[in-house]
């Protein structure tokens, strides 16, 4: 009986081709997944496809919900956002996938697992080191690194040698990767920094801010614990309100980021991110957060929020470390509730108005009404107080400069 390995399957050329490539290279009976986190239509006739390049089987899993609620609110609630830019759309799908390949190579009594993923990216690092926490004791193959492709042609080529004659074309197109946060954008133009993207040929999810349209639109999301629970005032699951939120942010030309990043391996790699919901989610969270959390827990929360992006970027998901922020991070949003009013007018989120009752700002207080809460008078003492540092050290000096010049 043969051995098994669990293939992370997307359909594309370069999983189809893999699969006989394992059966040559390895004599195994190869055992497709493909793992739902919202790619839309790219599942389309994924089991044909499978099956006539070789494959015994094909999982098809969604687990849309379960990468919304376990990986991607955990980051909302973080404001995780890597470099200042990157909503670590990729980042966040790798491990639930990960965890997902493990779950089916257990029950297939599978010795292997194998990916797709390049030895340039970074996401040869998240399923492995996933698959490693999880399963130790499972082998894991990357041809990217073993083999000698360099083609789409070639590519296409072997599959024709070995009675794959699918309709591939080996016309060069970006490089996407899609989920329900976001699509990533690399190749072609985005290679060279110098050249702008053209988002007429790019963009999937939305339009270029100056092709939005000239009215604006006002929604309002509610929030309890850190968590989105309506939009517009109606009560949705957390992937529904990402959903419309892609098809309104998308519609305003809101989330397209052009970033040039440091990937995990060493290399700067440039790349075109739509996450039009997100970046409204996002938003929407940290106007809310500014209302309710005291001065140094936000300041603490922001560096929490850097360290918990540096660590799902680099795949280091089930990991102590990443336990210990999320639950520093989860006492955070204990009171982090109310009601988020934004605009969205041509790529641009406008506050308008943030309410909470939990809310911290005092408004007798901070009017220029003097209230009964704040004296005027008491902000000297502080100042002699908080400056004392300040007036001692430029008293020294000054004794000292005079000592010198004598």
């Amino acid at each position: 009986m043969k051995e098994k390995v669990i293939l992370a399957y997307s359909g594309g050329l370069d999983t189809t081709m893999i699969i006989p490539w394992l059966k040559e290279n390895y004599d195994y009976e190869v055992v497709c997944v493909c793992i739902d986190v919202g790619q839309g239509n790219e599942l389309d006739g994924l089991e044909e496809r499978a099956k006539l390049s070789g494959a015994t089987k094909l999982y098809i899993e969604n687990v849309v919900d379960e990468f919304v609620d376990e990986y991607v609110m955990p980051c909302v609630k973080a404001g995780a956002v890597y470099e200042n830019k990157y909503l670590l759309g990729t980042s966040m799908a790798r491990p639930v996938i990960a965890k997902r390949l493990v779950e089916i190579a257990r029950l297939e009594n599978a010795t292997a697992i194998c990916h797709g993923a390049t030895g340039k990216g970074n996401d040869q690092v998240r399923f492995e080191l996933g698959i490693k926490a999880l399963a130790p004791d499972l082998k894991i193959i990357a041809p990217w690194r073993i083999w000698d492709v360099s083609s789409r042609e070639e590519e296409i080529e072997y599959c024709k040698n070995h009675g794959i004659d699918l309709p591939f074309s080996a016309d060069n197109s970006y490089s996407r990767d899609r989920n329900l946060w976001h699509i990533s954008h690399e190749g072609l133009e985005l290679e060279d920094p110098a050249n702008a993207p053209d988002y007429n040929h790019l963009l999937v999810l939305g339009v270029a801010p100056e092709k939005a349209p000239n009215e604006s639109e006002t929604i309002t999301l509610t929030f309890k614990k850190g968590i989105p629970v309506s939009l517009n005032g109606k009560e949705l699951k957390p992937s529904a309100i990402i959903d419309e939120l892609n098809k309104i942010g998308g519609k305003h030309g809101i989330g397209i980021v052009d970033i040039v990043e440091n990937r995990v391996v060493g290399m700067k790699s440039r790349g075109v991110y739509e996450t039009p919901g997100g970046t409204i989610l996002m938003e929407a969270h940290a106007q809310l957060e500014e209302l309710i959390l005291d001065r140094a827990t936000l300041t603490c929360k922001k560096e929490i929020g850097n360290k918990f992006a540096d660590v799902v970027y680099e795949g280091k998901w089930f990991t102590p470390l990443r336990e210990a922020l999320q639950a520093f991070v989860d006492v955070t949003q204990e009171y982090v509730t109310g009601e988020v009013k934004i605009k969205l007018y041509k790529g641009n989120i406008i506050k308008q108005g943030t309410t909470s009752p939990y809310s911290l700002y005092n408004e007798s207080i901070a009017s220029f009404t003097t209230g009964d809460l704040y004296d005027h008078h008491d902000a000297e003492g502080f100042i002699n107080l908080f400056g004392l540092s300040l007036k001692v050290r430029a008293m020294k000096m000054a004794a000292a400069e005079a000592d010198n010049n004598k």
